[in-house]
């Protein structure tokens, strides 16, 4: 994956970490950690200059979610009652569970949608539910850019004093994103075991 991201970064520049940053967020198996860290060294080389590489990586950031917002928004919090009573028992979701969360939503949107911004897996994952629930676009957008732009600075900056030897940590980024998926469907798994409606806990 490494050489791909290099390739890319080199023959597109700014715009090539924009496209990746998009794809990080659309298809998260794609480490946002090792494009902004080699966009890193890039910018210590003399290759690409820090400002126009965080707001390009920002900006591709803020997109990727942004797709996933508009399909959240697309669905609708009243199209999602039919699916919850036909298939809630395998998302373990009940309706006053959704309802709940829209709630939360309403409340601490903007505040859930940048805190799980420095979260794996679950950062793009925030965008389904927040168009769902109808968190506003322009709220959205911004909380999203400033989580990511904070991150993308930790990341760009880390690649840039690390120098060629951020690569190495890719030997590590692979088993630890594997290692999330592997934990978070072991706990689906184990929710779907145990997992009653209130009609049956009641």
């Amino acid at each position: 994956m490494t050489n791909w991201v290099l390739h890319l970064i080199d023959a597109g520049g700014y715009w090539g970490i924009f496209v990746l940053m998009v794809l990080e967020n659309v298809f998260p198996p794609i480490p946002s950690e090792l494009i902004m860290g080699i966009g890193g060294i890039r910018v210590g080389q003399g290759r690409l200059d820090m400002v126009p590489l965080l707001m390009a990586g920002t900006a591709g950031t803020t997109m990727g979610n942004y797709v996933w917002y508009l399909i959240g928004w697309k669905l609708g919090f009243t199209r999602l009652k039919p699916l919850i009573d036909r298939f809630g028992r395998w998302a373990t979701l009940e309706w006053r569970d959704v309802e709940a969360l829209n709630r939360l939503f309403a409340r601490r949107g903007q505040a859930i949608v940048f805190v799980f911004r420095f979260m794996p897996a679950l950062r793009t994952m925030v965008s389904l539910p927040a168009g769902l629930f109808r968190m506003g676009h322009v709220r959205f957008l911004l909380w999203t850019a400033a989580g990511a732009l904070i991150w993308n600075v930790i990341l760009a900056y880390a690649g840039f004093v690390l120098g060629a030897n951020f690569k190495e940590i890719d030997r590590y980024i692979g088993p630890a994103a594997t290692a999330t998926v592997a934990l978070a469907i072991a706990f689906y798994i184990y929710r779907l075991i145990t997992w009653r409606p209130s009609s049956q806990t009641d």
